[in-house]
């Protein structure tokens, strides 16, 4: 049996003799079933059409992600440190020669996600680089539609995943929705947001949405309480979930910014 991929969303589902009949995260008001109906992949299919490529993004931190882009695009990224990194986020391209790239610039201690757009596939990443931990909320747990024991489901707020590494529930997109925090190498801090805090194509700016492609905004207290989450950790940068969506500097000013600016939008 093999795990089938949704065309649309990417993410990988317990492995079966056949597609499943329905993808329950595009089925979801957050996300959407195209035109053309259900379709399906293989990580086969994928490999033989799709390659992955590396970018460094600032010094110990290298993005990943498939050439030309699958589903809906997102790249994810490696913190790298000694005795291994951090993995932020997925795509559901797996590669041979990925891995070992991933493991000469340092291998990875511990896979931590998002939300469950990116969960793609996360199982056959995890073991492909030695059965690392996948650090996901509980609160998305209903999402995971490829279970496995490599799967930590973590809880309360925040989760120090060590080295100046952590975990934060944010909520908003999804209840579970979580962004990193690194110090980074300058100790200036940056923050990976995932589409959680979305910087958006002016990148002096960052908004926040229930539903992207549906275009469904959250409410004023909700984005109110986004920021408050990471009010208490410095940052100077931020990487939303995509090549072009980086914020290179005076982020936590330009957050709170961009937070007013949306409240006062839909007040009115």
């Amino acid at each position: 049996m093999q795990s089938f991929i949704c065309v649309t969303c990417g993410v990988g589902h317990a492995p079966s003799e056949a597609p499943p009949e329905r993808c329950v995260i595009c089925d979801d008001e957050r996300q959407y079933v195209t035109a053309a109906g259900q379709r399906w992949t293989t990580l086969a299919e994928l490999q033989a059409k799709h390659k992955i490529e590396f970018k460094e993004q600032e010094p110990g931190l290298v993005g990943i992600g498939s050439a030309p882009s699958i589903a809906i695009g997102q790249r994810m990224l490696l913190i790298q440190q000694a005795g291994g990194g951090v993995l932020w986020d997925c795509t559901p391209l797996v590669t041979d020669e990925a891995v070992r790239r991933i493991k000469e610039l340092g291998g990875v201690r511990a896979m931590a996600i998002s939300h469950p757009h990116f969960y793609s596939s996360m199982v056959d990443w995890s073991e492909a680089l030695g059965g690392v931990p996948i650090h996901i909320h509980e609160a998305n747990r209903q999402y995971v539609m490829r279970p496995s024991d490599r799967v930590n489901y973590w809880s309360g707020e925040t989760l120090e995943l060590g080295q100046g590494v952590t975990l934060v529930r944010c909520g908003g997109h999804f209840v579970g929705s979580t962004a990193l925090h690194w110090a980074g190498e300058d100790s200036k801090g940056v923050l990976m947001t995932g589409d959680t805090i979305m910087v958006v194509p002016d990148t002096r700016w960052v908004s926040f949405m229930y539903s992207y492609p549906n275009l469904i905004p959250l409410p004023a207290r909700e984005v109110n309480r986004i920021v408050g989450t990471v009010a208490p950790f410095a940052y100077d940068r931020i990487y939303a979930g995509w090549w072009d969506r980086v914020m290179t500097h005076d982020a936590k000013a330009r957050v709170e910014a961009s937070a007013e600016r949306y409240v006062k939008a839909i007040a009115g």
